[in-house]
């Protein structure tokens, strides 16, 4: 069979790319992925003035990836992305795997401690968001959703009955069932009720399906219109789906809920670098608090293995592991520092004297004895 069209002309062969995006797709990879190789892919082309990555090879891909943890400075999860992108692309796409890296230089993982909450801090933070984003915000803390988790959210999993929530295709590809708040049920079921008031609406002006996962719309061509199929938190608008071009209602985007938080967070005076993230490790964090087992908190989180959900452990015992301060236990002579602290103290040029108080405590009168 030769490799000309029917008019006589060669058939273009496809551009790098597509045939990246395509050897994504047979294997079902998410969007999220697609997104970060062809980004990855096109800053190592542009790293190596726009050569062609089939005359480059583990030279060349070595010394992007050491000028990103030499010159960029990036985390060690960035360095790993990059690599993956640069693996998947000479396997998969130009089939030309690479050997191994002698030369890498890996970018150090430091030990981070998740960012945690206080159940107050989550009180006061709840409080400055409202509408649907407080039930997104809410089902994050609630939960222990991931950001995604909660956007892709279908209608037909939420549970009411059961109390719980059927996470899709979550990390790894894997499904787990985790809890429903009792304190969401009723305002999540008045926000339903605004989304099917939505839906009808859609499919009286001849929209109204929804993307569904792998091939579930060639298997059953009604469900994309069906009611239990709809996002829990669907756009304000319609868009074009940006493989197939179809008009539909998608998903409310990430930065929906992001700048509430960020806004949230600020408007409530928390000085810890909080993300929706924060809510998932207090959700966590909070539950080994009450007594809850780290194999039941590991299972609500998704976990594979249970020492990711260890690290959670990190806050239980207060203050330094539980350890007491050796400046709590000692006996420090109260009354001296008192006695110090009316003196006057000179700080450069100024003299700074003690301001006096008109109602002296009780044991003033034994310290001027003293």
């Amino acid at each position: 069979m030769d490799d000309h069209t029917p008019a006589g002309r060669p058939t273009a062969r496809p551009r790098l790319l597509d045939r990246v995006r395509d050897a994504i797709a047979r294997r079902h990879y998410s969007r999220r992925t697609e997104e970060t190789y062809v980004h990855w892919i096109k800053r190592f082309i542009r790293f190596h003035g726009t050569r062609h990555p089939r005359e480059l090879g583990e030279t060349e891909v070595t010394a992007f990836l050491n000028h990103l943890a030499r010159d960029r400075d990036v985390a060690a999860s960035t360095q790993n992305q990059a690599l993956s992108a640069l693996l998947f692309l000479y396997k998969e796409a130009l089939n030309q795997p690479l050997a191994w890296l002698d030369d890498l230089e890996r970018a150090k993982r430091p030990a981070r401690l998740p960012t945690v909450l206080s159940v107050a801090e989550v009180r006061r933070l709840l409080a400055q968001i409202d509408g649907s984003r407080w039930l997104m915000a809410s089902l994050l803390y609630g939960a222990g959703l991931r950001l995604r988790e909660c956007l892709k959210l279908r209608v037909k999993d939420v549970d009411f009955d059961y109390r719980q929530i059927l996470v899709r295709d979550g990390k790894g590809g894997k499904d787990r069932v985790t809890m429903l708040p009792e304190s969401v049920i009723e305002p999540l079921k008045a926000h339903l009720v605004r989304v099917k008031t939505l839906h009808d609406k859609d499919l009286a002006d001849g929209f109204g399906d929804v993307e569904l996962p792998d091939a579930l719309s060639r298997k059953y061509p009604r469900a994309p219109y069906e009611w239990g199929w709809k996002f829990v938190f669907p756009s304000h608008k319609l868009s074009a789906d940006p493989r197939t071009g179809a008009i539909r209602r998608h998903h409310v985007y990430e930065n929906y809920l992001i700048r509430a938080v960020k806004r949230a967070t600020r408007a409530a005076g928390i000085a810890k670098h909080v993300s929706c993230h924060t809510l998932r490790h207090s959700f966590a964090t909070h539950l080994l608090q009450s007594g809850s087992d780290i194999r039941t908190v590991q299972e609500l989180l998704g976990h594979s293995d249970v020492s990711t959900t260890m690290i959670y452990t990190h806050v239980l015992n207060k203050g330094g592991r539980g350890v007491k301060s050796p400046l709590d236990r000692a006996e420090q002579p109260r009354a001296a520092y008192r006695a110090h602290s009316q003196k006057p103290q000179r700080m450069g040029d100024v003299t700074v004297r003690p301001v006096s108080s008109a109602r002296r405590r009780p044991g003033n009168r034994q310290l001027r004895a003293a």
